[in-house]
């Protein structure tokens, strides 16, 4: 039988720790760290499968260096995790091209109601359009694992995939940190919605079933045999 939703509020989470409980399928919340297998929305509960990528195996396809070559002309940066109003602006506009439910700020998201002490290893990456900011990813670190928080994007540059380029960005950083996994949050039965999170390549890609005691080599019938909710 799988387990309850649970919620742990650490005091600080250091690499190790952070690696381990996402290893279990647990995911940051605020400054707290949660796990669930199960998500209603909309009066109606759905199963939800925790995924992970395994760095050293992935690489980009045609679809992936074919977005990676239209955004050569935006400059990106990586930083500690900073929250500015140019930012929630950002957001703010974001959430306007979005049709599912989004936290009400970055901040809140991060930080939730608590004063701006981050328990986590935090950094932030920013794609710029000359100076206009244009997007933000949002990742925590382990000592072998980096686990991608937040992305969002101005709507105008819809056509750049600047969500799934951050990913990649995640990715290619993580990479180069000599990090194993990276942990992009969730996909979920009957909600295509959250299948973007799937867009590299399938060998490298794992999704974690308790019942099968553990992370299986991603297949779709396999979400499909244990998506079901009686």
């Amino acid at each position: 039988m799988l387990s309850e939703n649970k919620v742990y509020y650490p005091e600080k989470m250091n690499g190790k720790e952070l690696d381990e409980f996402l290893e279990t399928g647990w995911y940051r919340m605020g400054q707290s760290i949660f796990t669930t297998h199960f998500i209603m929305p909309e009066d109606q509960m759905y199963r939800v499968f925790w995924l992970r990528y395994n760095l050293k195996h992935i690489a980009l396809g045609k679809s992936q260096r074919r977005i990676k070559t239209g955004n050569r002309q935006f400059e990106v940066s990586v930083k500690p995790v900073e929250i500015t109003d140019e930012i929630e602006d950002l957001y703010t506009v974001y959430q306007t091209g979005v049709d599912f439910p989004a936290a009400k700020s970055v901040y809140h998201w991060l930080y939730g109601d608590e004063l701006p002490s981050n328990v986590f290893d935090t950094e932030l990456i920013e794609i710029r359009d000359k100076t206009k900011l244009i997007a933000v990813g949002i990742a925590d670190w382990g000592s072998g694992s980096i686990a991608g928080i937040m992305n969002f994007y101005h709507p105008d540059y819809k056509r750049f995939s600047l969500g799934k380029y951050l990913m990649m960005l995640k990715i290619e950083l993580g990479q180069r940190r000599n990090i194993q996994w990276y942990y992009p949050g969730y996909v979920v039965y009957k909600r295509p919605e959250f299948d973007y999170k799937l867009c590299f390549n399938n060998n490298a890609v794992e999704i974690l079933i308790p019942e099968l005691d553990g992370w299986q080599l991603y297949r779709r019938d396999l979400i499909d045999e244990f998506g079901i909710v009686i």
